[in-house]
């Protein structure tokens, strides 16, 4: 695959964001309140609007930012909580990203890539304890082509095991040429993730030193080409803590003004990891602009209220604590059960931490992640309905966008979290789970569809599985 950046330009205004972040900064709590409404409206921000939120100081006006996204999820996502895990496939890397322990300088990392018969144990972990969606990622090497991509998505969705299956694979791999992206979109992905990382230009060319991701363009414009290649499901992400969390937001808004503005269609999620330690990576350890815990609390609402239709993925990166307080705030994916060493579900050791990327702050199970967002009042969903029939891109945004997100997901995570209850979980999330469903059940407005799912949750308990709206 060659690299051309030919006829590329940015679409981040560096000097325009540094401007707004100082010009909004003594915003007054009408124009906060204001801003606030529009976005509960279900109406994208406009950068001086976003850049307002980002500048308050008020612990007061912090608040508001902080209600506003929780009843703006409340309104379009509901309580729902949509489960993944992350997949390794192979940490072999020709980069030198400074911050990264995959990174081609580290020594301390062992290389590993899956085989077939690696990846469908791995997949039959996974699918024993009852997960549907995967996010599978790669190194960037050119052992990881696009066919090779396209053949292992292809392994797990074949893969059919005891009570389960995958049916939603999402990947988060380098950015590829437009042939490269027909190619991985021929197998039936779902979400094509790449994080910019920074969005600072001068900043990420520090951090990247070699290697094909070393050029800020070619990987900026790696979502537009998956777009032209028909992979109308994107995810855009920055790594928090590389540059300034202010500008790193204003730069995830105006990724997805681009995208809006060029193709009609905003990204289908929007991630916000923190940088976390990683073997043999001293930058890692103390990243310069570290985020504390509340202007990471912070930073969530702000984007949750900056693009109100989008989905919001918080990680396992995070400790337990945070991840739970941040539910509030807007996020409506996150993964559990999740181990990020090559090979670690189905052969977990310590030697899985050389394998890794960075360390994780949430090691739970997934059933008690299940169990514990149950008990909180949250619905677990596995839900892949608009993905399989069809409502992805521009057509998912028909209905998330006005809000009916709600109305057709609420009834199909619940019907997939009954499965999961039926098939994998213990007793006591058995029986929490249950409880959960009979009340939300009866928040269900429309008759005919609370009636349907009554009906379908009696077929779930019979034996039939697969049910969705």
């Amino acid at each position: 695959m060659k690299i051309s950046i030919e006829g590329v330009k940015s679409f981040i205004p560096n000097a325009e964001i540094e401007t707004l972040l100082e010009n909004q900064s003594h915003a007054s709590e009408s124009r906060i309140r204001e801003i606030i409404a529009k976005s509960l409206d279900k109406q994208r921000l406009n950068p001086d609007e976003t850049a307002a939120l980002i500048s308050v100081k008020d612990p007061e006006l912090k608040q508001l930012i902080l209600d506003g996204a929780h009843e703006l999820k409340e309104r379009i996502y509901g309580n729902r909580i949509v489960l993944f895990a992350p997949l390794y496939v192979g940490n072999e890397c020709i980069n030198d990203c400074v911050y990264c322990g995959f990174r081609i300088s580290n020594q301390e990392c062992h290389r590993s890539t899956l085989s077939k018969a690696d990846l469908i144990a791995e997949t039959q972990a996974l699918v024993e304890t009852g997960h549907k969606r995967l996010i599978m990622v790669y190194g960037e090497h050119p052992m990881y082509s696009p066919e090779f991509i396209a053949d292992t998505v292809q392994t797990v969705y074949d893969t059919k095991y005891k009570k389960g299956e995958i049916r939603r694979v999402n990947i988060n791999a380098a950015p590829l040429d437009i042939e490269g992206f027909r190619t991985v979109k021929s197998v039936g992905i779902g979400t094509y993730q790449i994080f910019q990382e920074t969005y600072h230009d001068a900043t990420y060319q520090k951090l990247h030193p070699r290697g094909p991701k070393s050029s800020f363009l070619w990987r900026l414009d790696g979502l537009d080409r998956a777009m032209q290649a028909g992979i109308d499901d994107l995810g855009i992400g920055a790594l928090m803590g590389l540059y300034d969390w202010r500008f790193e937001v204003m730069g995830l808004l105006y990724h997805t003004i681009h995208l809006e503005q060029r193709f009609g269609v905003g990204p289908h999620t929007i991630s916000f990891p923190r940088i976390e330690p990683a073997i043999g990576t001293e930058f890692a350890e103390k990243p310069p602009y570290q985020v504390s815990d509340e202007d990471f609390k912070l930073l969530v609402a702000i984007l949750r209220l900056s693009v109100p239709y989008t989905g919001m993925i918080l990680t396992a990166r995070e400790p337990i604590a945070i991840r739970n307080e941040i539910l509030r705030y807007g996020v409506s994916q996150i993964d559990a059960g999740s181990s990020i060493g090559v090979g670690d579900y189905a052969h977990k050791n310590e030697e899985s931490k050389r394998k890794s990327q960075f360390v994780l702050g949430d090691t739970r199970s997934l059933d008690d992640v299940i169990y514990e967002l149950a008990k909180g009042g949250y619905i677990p969903s596995f839900c892949t309905s608009c993905y399989r029939a069809g409502r992805t891109g521009e057509h998912f945004m028909e209905f998330a966008i006005p809000g009916f997100v709600k109305r057709f997901c609420t009834p199909n995570a619940l019907l997939t979290f009954a499965e999961y209850l039926y098939d994998f979980s213990s007793d006591r999330t058995l029986k929490a789970g249950l409880e959960l469903i009979e009340t939300e059940i009866g928040k269900i407005t429309d008759p005919n569809m609370q009636t349907s799912v009554k009906e379908n949750l009696a077929k779930m308990k019979e034996g039939k599985r697969d049910l969705f709206y």
